[in-house]
């Protein structure tokens, strides 16, 4: 696992990821360590790998893929899989192996299942570009989605926001 953020930020840089990607991946982790130091159920070294690599996928895809393709590149580097499970799972609230092969997507079960995971989609839907917004302000630019993944992306934020109050 990499073990400092200098090395993460080397990893999007080598992906190919620009510097407007390397800044949300900055502020998601942010966002994201400061509810994993909330609960001593988190593992904060691997909240902060996963935040900081979230996007590396965007390195070589900006489509909806960019999450799978961000996880082959770290299984490819052979890095543990509950790290790469952060980066394949962290779209909107996740997307179940059905949702993935409707959009496309290899159909692989992405849903976010540990409170890492957990953690570090919510913190990626709560930041928009490097700003941080409201869960209001999330929901209002989900308005285009299907209701039941609205549901889900509302209640994995009630999920996080109560495990780190």
């Amino acid at each position: 696992m990499p073990d400092t953020a200098e090395h993460c930020i080397g990893l999007l840089k080598k992906a190919g990821c620009r510097p407007k990607v390397i800044a949300h991946c900055l502020a998601v982790c942010a966002c994201a360590s400061g509810y994993a130091k909330k609960t001593p159920l988190a593992d904060t070294g691997l909240v902060t790998a996963g935040a900081l690599l979230h996007d590396i996928g965007r390195g070589s895809t900006h489509s909806l893929g960019h999450a799978q393709a961000g996880a082959d590149i770290l299984r490819g580097m052979e890095f543990p899989e509950r790290l790469v499970r952060i980066v394949e799972c962290h779209t909107g609230a996740g997307l179940t192996a059905d949702e993935c092969t409707l959009l496309g997507l290899l159909p692989r079960d992405c849903m976010p299942q540990t409170i890492e995971e957990k953690i570090v989609t919510h913190a990626d839907n709560r930041i928009a570009g490097s700003k941080r917004v409201t869960i209001e302000e999330e929901m209002a630019t989900a308005i285009h989605l299907p209701r039941k993944v609205r549901r889900r992306i509302y209640r994995l934020a009630h999920e996080v926001e109560l495990l780190t109050q």
